[in-house]
């Protein structure tokens, strides 16, 4: 049995800003990390395109437009104090028909009311901005958006925790959270932990974790894995910064787009398929337990009858390299199969209500010694730092 004072549930870039967040506001308090992996970062934060988010997508005074906003000043802050590469390269948001421009100017107004620097330019203007766009009529220039690599954050994370005298538990993952009065025990398969605080950072199992420490979780996580495709180097003229479609207003994907990467290269993607396990990377992962979980929970039920013909299409991308290179050639018509090759999927974990609503909002939930992070999707890397805060002035009311 170790002791601690706070346990942080989670080795992904939102657990790991939660620990440091604790560790610079309450320096004598004992923090422990739990991560069931043996690295850090190994799933949402380490599989994701590296993009430093503006915020132009969410809703204004919603929790994702606050933390994007906030988080990512604080991620640009942070990466220039620790020597970690960051670059303001710009996003163009494309419209390829002219029944996207309603959607376009409700993007452009919520990013003016967020304070994004973002401005409607034409076909002569985008072409300057991206030459190989030639299908675009009408563009949204987002010149702040950037890339970073999260893992390199996540690496300077965990070394300023341990510096400080903090534990980072890998191959830990919890299988039983008991309360008594005055504590908390985690059970783990690296051994108990007692705390008398816990933050639950799990990511693709944080409603899991939930139940484990609540009873109950308001909402079930449902993997969706969006796949992935690099350009090969004769290709990376295509896209010089970030392209992107104009987003369906009523899902909450934004669409296969092109990003450039800050280590070099151009990352086309995602789709958005339903996984058949948590960490079903592969279309040949399968987890009963988990897939049967998603097929009978109600709410899923009722979001399948309202979008099941988009998500034949995303499943048909998924299965058909040519229907994944016709999207991409909605923005870039010279992009052919043979300029793609096959990239690492990452897992998208979107917390779906009993309803069929979908959470479109960051969502914590807390207790006296608990607090949940329960749904921290995109674009929960760039706003991770604001988040930890936020996290933090829960814990701070029942210290």
């Amino acid at each position: 049995m170790t002791s601690t004072d706070i346990i942080v549930i989670g080795g992904g870039i939102v657990g790991l800003a939660t620990a440091r967040a604790v560790c610079q506001r309450y320096p004598d308090r004992r923090i422990t990390v739990l991560e069931k992996e043996a690295t850090l970062a190994f799933h949402q934060t380490g599989r994701n395109s590296g993009v430093l988010h503006s915020g132009i997508y969410y809703k204004p005074g919603s929790l994702k437009a606050i933390n994007c906003r906030t988080g990512k000043r604080m991620m640009e802050d942070f990466c220039e104090q620790n020597g970690i590469a960051y670059k303001l390269v710009g996003k163009v948001i494309v419209a390829t028909d002219e029944k996207e421009f309603p959607a376009m100017n409700t993007l452009l107004e919520r990013g003016q009311a967020n304070g994004v620097a973002c401005e409607m330019i034409d076909k002569e203007r985008l072409l300057e901005l991206e030459p190989h766009v030639l299908n675009g009529i009408r563009a949204i220039h987002v010149p702040e958006a950037g890339i970073v690599n999260y893992v390199q954050v996540c690496e300077r994370l965990a070394e300023l925790l341990r510096e400080a005298g903090h534990s980072i538990v890998t191959s830990a993952e919890v299988t039983e959270i008991i309360e008594r009065p005055g504590e908390l025990t985690v059970v783990t398969t690296a051994g108990d932990y007692t705390a008398g605080y816990l933050v639950n950072c799990a990511g693709l199992h944080s409603d899991h974790v939930t139940r484990m420490a609540t009873g109950e979780a308001p909402a079930l996580i449902v993997p969706f894995r969006g796949e992935y495709f690099e350009l090969k180097p004769e290709a990376w003229q295509f896209c010089n910064a970030l392209i992107y479609p104009v987003p369906d207003p009523g899902f909450p994907f934004l669409g296969v787009h092109f990003t450039r990467m800050i280590g070099g290269g151009v990352e086309c993607g995602p789709n958005a398929v339903l996984a058949f396990a948590r960490e079903g990377y592969h279309l040949t992962d399968f987890n009963g337990k988990e897939f049967w979980e998603v097929l009978s929970y109600p709410g899923f039920r009722k979001l399948a009858g309202r979008y099941w013909k988009m998500g034949l299409g995303e499943m048909w991308r998924s299965a058909n390299k040519g229907a994944f290179v016709r999207a991409l050639q909605r923005l870039v018509p010279e992009i052919r199969e043979e300029h793609l090759e096959e990239a690492p999927a990452g897992i998208r974990a979107q917390a779906l209500a009993p309803d069929g609503a979908l959470l479109d909002d960051f969502a914590i939930q807390e207790t006296q010694r608990i607090v949940n992070v329960i749904n921290a999707p995109s674009p929960a890397a760039t706003s991770a730092l604001s988040v930890a805060e936020s996290v933090v002035d829960k814990l701070e009311v029942h210290f």
